[in-house]
């Protein structure tokens, strides 16, 4: 998968087992503070220079502690220099006092780094309306060495229901000077657009402006990011962000440079990548299904179908029993408030078409249940009315996911 993305893109190469810290001047880490039983609970991000920094946030009304001193820290200067991430307590629906953990939280990283208490970001995951044991989180900042890069350690101190880490960096040729995307992500369940309860950070050293790198993100995620669900919900302190410390000293990127198109197609392989191993995550999830909706008007009605048909719960259950079971698919279409034509319509499950014009067609069920056992299964729709086309990916709904969700604070 990763190969193909390469090939699409000039000059662009993987960076084996690359992550936040692929890029010049980052480093990360993290440790056990005590929030969760053994498992590591405090990551931390640092960049040597102050970095130009956008964010994208969940939609939630009801939006965690650390969103907004993470917001109001961006705004200052549109740069941040370190981030601090902390698992097991998410701090949302915490009032005053969330707040004021969330401001101690940030304070306190800032006070040990020696930088402005704007230049660093907090975030938390985990259970939602328990306070923050803040005294845990300042014995934990009193031991992370920003000398010592361990981006494994970051990757794992990030979790929560993850059943593995989730990084990628890309490498590309700019000016003349090599830049470095790199990225890490966490999210397992309550995930659907736009945004979901997940955590992305990418980095990279290229030089960019702050209202382009914003821009840049924000088209990105649009195809990203917001093109994943596993279950339908949308939690309280979902957010990526993006930092950019130019210290691949290229010149300032902006559209209107001769490799922005580069820059973009490099940063949207870190995006999308880290987006489907999310979606092949999912809580309790044993396969990765991908809809890609065709021959469309209008982009957004392609991306909505997609969307539509991939968190389909009776889709994802048909999926999970390998069962081809093609009305379900046809139903999401129906319903997902798009209007097209029925009868012009065809479904294809990999490479067997279902149906075509509309109406059903003749094929190997036998076949179609050795395909869906495969662990990535493709759904393909044309709609035969236009040029646009989208692609959105989630999992299967498992048993596993009712156990796990079901005992989750315990």
């Amino acid at each position: 998968m990763e190969q193909a993305l390469i090939q699409q893109t000039q000059q662009l190469e993987t960076v084996l087992e690359g992550t936040v810290s692929s890029p010049k001047g980052f480093k990360a880490g993290g440790l056990h503070c005590g929030l969760r039983r053994k498992a590591l609970d405090l990551g931390w991000i640092y960049s040597e220079v102050p970095a130009i920094t956008a964010g994208v946030y969940t939609t939630n009304l009801f939006q965690a502690a650390p969103l907004t001193v993470t917001k109001e820290s961006i705004a200052v200067e549109n740069k941040i220099q370190a981030i601090l991430v902390n698992s097991g307590n998410a701090n949302a629906c915490t009032g005053e006092e969330g707040m004021k953990n969330a401001l101690e939280m940030r304070d306190h990283f800032s006070l040990s780094l020696g930088i402005p208490q704007h230049y660093v970001a907090v975030t938390s995951t985990g259970v939602i309306g328990q306070q923050l044991p803040i005294d845990k989180i300042h014995n934990g900042i009193k031991q992370i060495d920003i000398t010592n890069n361990q981006s494994g350690h970051f990757e794992k101190a990030i979790l929560t229901t993850d059943t593995t880490v989730k990084h990628l960096a890309v490498s590309l040729e700019i000016d003349g000077k090599k830049v470095i995307i790199g990225g890490a992500a966490k999210g397992s369940g309550m995930i659907h657009p736009n945004m979901a309860t997940m955590l992305g950070f990418v980095t990279t050293d290229a030089a960019i402006a702050p209202d382009t790198l914003q821009m840049a993100l924000k088209e990105i995620t649009n195809h990203s990011f917001n093109m994943i669900t596993v279950d339908g919900d949308t939690s309280t302190n979902d957010m990526v962000l993006i930092l950019a410390n130019g210290l691949a000293e290229n010149n300032e990127l902006s559209p209107d440079h001769p490799q922005w198109n580069g820059f973009m197609s490099a940063l949207k392989m870190v995006c999308e990548e880290l987006a489907k191993k999310i979606a092949r995550d999912g809580e309790g999830a044993t396969k990765l299904i991908e809809v890609e909706v065709t021959g469309a008007l209008e982009k957004e009605t392609a991306e909505v179908i997609s969307k539509s048909i991939v968190g389909s719960s009776l889709v994802k259950t048909a999926i999970f029993g390998s069962d081809a079971n093609w009305g379900r698919i046809i139903c999401a279409v129906g319903y997902s408030g798009k209007k097209i034509d029925p009868l012009k319509v065809t479904v294809k499950i990999g490479p067997i078409t279902v149906v075509k014009n509309g109406l059903p067609q003749e094929f190997s069920e036998e076949m179609a249940k050795t395909y869906l056992e495969n662990e990535q299964v493709k759904i393909v729709v044309d709609l035969h009315e236009g040029n646009e086309k989208a692609v959105a990916w989630g999992c299967d709904l498992t048993y596993d996911y009712v156990r796990i969700n079901a005992s989750y604070r315990t």
